[in-house]
């Protein structure tokens, strides 16, 4: 069977713990690799090359930085096949989906190597007699990421690109459940000449994550989760010193007006839920229908859902693929068969799926649940699967009332021919990142990304100029230079005596 091994000062290292984790294609069902689980000791192995390597990183030129920065982002374009491959095997998200974030991730990673106009600091000449004052940014030494399952590139490309390119040193703890891609982003890293220990990868499970937020020599930490670890990530970490960014779950409303282009709004809708088989943060979950829109609406999300097909992920013809585990499958199913006896409509039951052939895979159905009530559990839980539930509200003013309820204020949308209902909206609706007519508002790599309340633990989005702040620290120089003709007797400079 296949051993995924910790990447740690630039080559691969043997799990010395004795404890693995399963890694599962969730198409099949079969376990097809394990994965070296970190000890503390192993924790502290990662971060001393990553120490080590920030001695001369962390002074290194910016032409050096994005010298390599520029060879990476090439070598990544040439493998994104190969990325993709591995995240299909080890997630089960279909060929498309996976090169989609791939290409995301390279986003970030072109944002990294323009981060000389991004450190730029800035000079105030003469605030008084022959002083100036300028501001810098600095590096903070070695930083961590945690990330998730549902992205397992294109999340730690968000990360580390930008943070080795302000010159810090990184260790980064993928997900335990698909941690292959990680690994190869490491290895083209250190083929593009990214020199040993800048960046580190440790496999693990709480074990690895508590050690990293207990380590004296991490001075901050990223991280992309459910809302309940990434409020642990933020207390733990923060108790110790260090700067957290820690980016929780989310409950993603879309409102539909009755002006809406119904036809786009259900093509969204079932692209927003049900893409990536719904195991993504910024899905769209909830749709609220406005006025007496709502049947119609529903009716063509309906229509669509039921064209989607499903199948393995490396099978061109599958639209979506199976759920990352069998637990997790079993999981979503229950908000479906529990949402009856809670109020909802079920429009659509996809708990009974299964592919021909491949009846062990982790598979789950698309299911659609109208009328459902903000007390509901399917309403009120991130259920991170393909399940869409309608709500209904009679007026603008009570779908966004209804929406701002929410403790979750991740991303948002609306559809509407309105451009002042749009305007409204954008200002009015509580959350981090807000579509117009666009139904997974994700920023471009150059803004940041982040929501609000229950969504984002700590003060700093994540990648854009939140990123590089994140990254850096600022420092503030007063100087005040004596003028060279007042240089003391007997030593000529060589400028005049008379002003």
């Amino acid at each position: 069977m296949k051993t995924v091994n910790h990447w740690i000062g630039g080559k691969t290292v043997e799990g010395t713990s004795g404890n693995y984790g399963p890694v599962t294609d969730p198409a099949t069902g079969a376990v097809t690799t394990q994965v070296a689980l970190a000890s503390l000791e192993e924790v502290d192995a990662a971060v001393a090359a990553a120490k080590d390597a920030y001695a001369t990183w962390g002074t290194s030129s910016l032409a050096t930085r994005t010298a390599v920065l520029f060879r990476y982002r090439a070598l990544l374009d040439a493998r994104r096949d190969d990325i993709a491959a591995l995240i299909t095997a080890e997630h089960g998200k279909v060929h498309s989906d996976a090169l989609g974030e791939v290409a995301r991730g390279l986003e970030i990673v072109e944002l990294a190597c323009g981060i000389t106009t991004q450190l730029k600091g800035e000079l105030s000449t003469q605030v008084s007699s022959r002083v100036d004052v300028s501001s810098i940014r600095q590096s903070l030494g070695v930083v961590a990421g945690i990330t998730p399952f549902n992205f397992p590139a294109m999340v730690p490309m968000w990360m580390f690109p930008l943070a080795i390119a302000c010159g810090n040193t990184f260790v980064l703890k993928p997900s335990e459940k698909d941690p292959s891609a990680a690994n190869l982003l490491a290895e083209l890293a250190a083929e593009a000449g990214l020199p040993d220990g800048v960046l580190n990868v440790l496999h693990g499970d709480k074990v690895a994550v508590d050690g990293l937020l207990n380590h004296p020599d991490v001075a901050a930490v990223s991280f992309v989760g459910s809302t309940p670890i990434a409020r642990y990530i933020h207390t733990t970490a923060s108790a110790n010193g260090k700067r957290v960014q820690a980016l929780g779950g989310a409950k993603n409303h879309m409102l539909v007006l009755p002006d809406a282009d119904l036809d786009a709004a259900a093509d969204a809708a079932v692209s927003a839920a049900y893409g990536s088989a719904g195991e993504r943060c910024m899905a769209i979950s909830a749709v609220v229908a406005v006025g007496a829109i709502g049947d119609e609406l529903v009716a063509r999300i309906k229509e669509r859902a039921e064209k989607i097909k499903i199948g393995p992920g490396n099978d061109p013809a599958s639209e979506m693929g199976p759920l990352i585990t069998a637990v997790h499958r079993d999981k979503v199913a229950s908000y479906v068969t529990g949402a009856a006896a809670q109020g909802a409509d079920v429009v659509l039951d996809g708990t009974g799926y299964t592919v021909e052939g491949f009846e062990d895979g982790h598979w789950i159905g698309l299911s659609l649940l109208d009328h459902v009530s903000t007390d509901s559990d399917a309403y009120k839980d991130e259920i991170f699967g393909p399940v869409l539930c309608v709500l209904r509200a009679e007026t603008y003013e009570e779908g966004v009332a209804l929406m701002n309820a929410s403790p979750f204020g991740n991303g948002t949308a609306i559809f509407t021919r309105d451009g002042g209902a749009a305007r409204r909206f954008q200002l009015e609706i509580e959350a981090g990142m807000v579509g117009v007519n666009v139904p997974i508002p994700v920023p471009v790599g150059y803004h940041s990304f982040g929501g609000w309340k229950d969504s984002l633990f700590g003060d700093h989005h994540i990648y854009g100029n939140d990123g590089v702040h994140f990254y850096t620290r600022g420092k503030v120089v007063t100087t005040r230079w004596p003028d060279p003709a007042d240089a003391p007797a007997g030593v000529d400079l060589g400028f005049p005596r008379n002003h």
